[in-house]
């Protein structure tokens, strides 16, 4: 579908947008260190290196001397000076609202953080469209991804407790571990994992839609296939946290949201945040999803995923009064209301470049990489701290400029949208007292290009009806198995296939021969092969769910097998 087309085209080709994720490397810094080193030290050449060196030491901007601050060659750009504006809240609500109809947007909030202070924080549209429900500051929305921010926090915490290491590969504590690759079973570390190093891929329809637990993907996880060697390169993959998380939960005995309630929730006093969609809907003041389909906005159902098990990797629900105690801890090095929660030293390796980002550079943001749970970039020569998060009905922004002091968080509920971004640059420059930039409109551009290269390929995608096929459809009626992937069912309805995998239905459409492909919204479309035996049986089905490695392979099961 065209929709399914749009979302992958943005989550892949949209880097800034997704995670907006670059790094201002110390160029200018490492150019004067290399003439330095080749040619004699000027007394200001040497006075300006005990200062750079001083700043590197205790990471406090304030610490820069105000003489180089505005000298573009002496002062790297990511000693940012902390903002420099008040936050004009002039006209802002109008635009907000104005621009809200223009993405077709029912409800969001924003709150922002200047200086140990919040100092914006107010719900627009509405929670709830058909009771005009409006939304709060306390109204809940799920983070979705931005929830891996809170599972390396946990991480850093065990390691502030020698309970856990950054660098200790995890099959010390995880003696049962299994990885496909073995020299990834021996050697993948923490770090690894919450950096998305592992080489493992996204492998998500392994687990999405099904109800499974974290312990039985742990003794599936033999039989994922990585797409690159540990610590080769950057793949985004919710598995890494689900594992990270199962770590944790051995070491300590206790579940990760159980974790998360007490050693987060609790001293940072983010009281109504939780771990569960199904708990929201049990509160007074929560949010409902919407998708924008066909050019129409509709209510759809809560994607729970809490039962597919990776909980660790998108399931908190939060609102603008919690989620603004979370960036004040964060801009804080960890600190909150007096109390340390975590060491300022871990804290730091969560918020330190760890892999370089593949993607596009812009003029205002560059040099992308990871940390833990955070994207890392310069946004207009100001270091920032940040992650998008989004799925069914979904979608949030939750960013730091830490050398500034400021932040932002962003929570709408629609899928898919640009608006968290656009806000977010807005505040920021106002803050900043930068230069004005037609974010709204440059993301109106952006998004239009998606959709007419959306609209290419679904065009190109055509369903083709192909000759006859090898066997009568009842031939390829039958279930079929993965150890990993779990079960696909064939059934014959009317004269029509239907598949269904994980409890998503879907009918399909012969292609050519026996090669079949899904259709349906909520399916997907992937190209659905028969292969048969020497005497014609089909045998097997061979799927690129995970388009990186080869295609999963469904053996098929004997009638009398038990399910």
């Amino acid at each position: 579908m065209l929709r399914d087309i749009i979302k992958k085209e943005i989550l892949e080709g949209i880097t800034s947008a997704k995670f907006v994720f670059t790094f201002l490397l110390w160029g200018i810094l490492i150019l004067v260190s290399v003439y330095a080193g080749i040619t004699n030290y000027s007394a200001e050449q040497k006075e300006y290196a005990t200062a750079v060196a001083k700043v590197n030491s205790s990471s406090d901007p304030s610490l820069v001397d105000s003489k180089y601050e505005s000298n573009p060659v002496l002062c790297p750009p990511l000693l940012a000076q902390k903002a420099k504006q008040e936050f004009n809240k002039q006209g802002f609500s109008e635009w907000i609202g104005k621009i809200m109809k223009e993405w077709r947007i029912p409800g969001l909030g924003i709150a922002v953080i200047k200086e140990g202070k919040v100092v914006f924080s107010e719900g627009f549209g509405l929670r709830d469209v058909k009771r005009g429900l409006k939304v709060t500051p306390q109204s809940l929305f799920p983070i979705a991804s931005c929830t891996k921010t809170f599972t390396a926090v946990s991480l850093a915490m065990l390691v502030d407790e020698g309970k856990a290491d950054w660098d200790i590969p995890i099959r010390e504590y995880i003696p049962s571990l299994r990885l496909y690759d073995e020299y990834a079973t021996n050697h993948i570390t923490l770090r690894d994992l919450l950096a998305h190093r592992s080489g493992l891929p996204q492998h998500d329809r392994m687990y999405f839609n099904r109800n499974i637990t974290r312990n039985e993907i742990m003794e599936r996880l033999r039989f994922l296939e990585p797409s690159k060697d540990v610590r080769e390169r950057f793949q985004y993959a919710n598995l890494n946290y689900m594992i990270a998380a199962y770590l944790l939960e051995q070491v300590t005995n206790m579940s990760w949201e159980d974790f998360v309630r007490k050693k987060i929730f609790d001293p940072l006093e983010m009281k109504n945040s939780n771990c569960s969609v199904v708990e929201s809907q049990r509160t007074s003041d929560y949010a409902l999803p919407y998708r924008e389909d066909d050019g129409k906005v509709e209510e759809i159902r809560f994607f729970d995923v809490n039962i597919m098990g990776m909980g660790p990797a998108g399931s908190i629900n939060s609102n603008l009064a919690d989620m603004a105690n979370w960036l004040l801890f964060h801009l804080n090095k960890g600190k909150f209301k007096e109390h340390q929660i975590v060491s300022e030293a871990n804290l730091g390796v969560t918020h330190t470049p760890q892999i370089i980002l593949p993607g596009g550079i812009t003029d205002e943001m560059f040099y992308s990489s990871y940390g833990m749970g955070w994207g890392i970039t310069s946004y207009r020569n100001h270091l920032m701290l940040s992650h998008g998060g989004g799925f069914d009905g979904f979608g949030c922004f939750v960013s730091i400029l830490p050398r500034d002091q400021i932040g932002c968080v962003v929570l709408c509920n629609m899928e898919g949208s640009l608006l968290p971004y656009i806000l977010t640059y807005t505040i920021y420059d106002r803050l900043l007292d930068l230069s004005e930039i037609h974010w709204n409109e440059r993301m109106k551009e952006r998004m239009a290009k998606v959709k007419a290269s959306a609209a290419k390929r679904n065009e190109e995608e055509i369903f083709r009806q192909g000759d006859q096929t090898s066997n009568p459809l009842e031939k390829y009626c039958g279930k079929y198995e993965h150890p990993a992937y779990g079960i696909l069912s064939i059934e014959k309805e009317g004269n029509r296939l239907k598949l269904t995998h994980n409890n998503l239905p879907s009918f399909l459409v012969r292609l050519y021969y026996d090669v079949f492909e899904t259709e349906g919204k909520d399916f997907g479309r992937f190209k659905i092969s028969f292969i048969s035996d020497e005497k014609g049986a089909v045998v097997r089905i061979e799927v690129p769910f995970e388009p990186s490695v080869k295609n999963i392979v469904f053996k098929r099961m004997p009638e009398n097998k038990p399910i």
